[in-house]
């Protein structure tokens, strides 16, 4: 399967909100959401940058990081998110 890494900037009120009730939400919500479509979660971390957090994911194909992508922006706490194919073995 390719692996893809996926990252994501919060909102203003998302940074306030987990300032506010500090917990390690990457974990709970790379794994599933990589889970859920059939895919393993490699590793999540918070970041320095541009970007907030960053992702790992080894999942079946595009579609598959598609999913994963719309899921995490749905729950509106991201601002802006990029994907980039890390190895396209599949």
């Amino acid at each position: 399967m390719p692996l893809y890494m996926y990252q994501a900037a919060y909102t203003a009120e998302s940074i306030a909100a987990q300032l506010k009730k500090p917990e390690n939400r990457v974990e709970a919500v790379g794994r599933s959401t990589c889970e859920a479509v059939g895919g393993k979660f490699v590793g999540g971390w918070y970041c320095f940058g541009d970007y907030d957090l960053t992702i790992i994911a080894d999942v079946p194909n595009n579609e598959s990081m598609t999913a994963i992508a719309l899921a995490i922006a749905a729950g509106g706490a991201v601002k802006s998110a990029k994907t980039t194919v890390a190895d396209d073995r599949g």
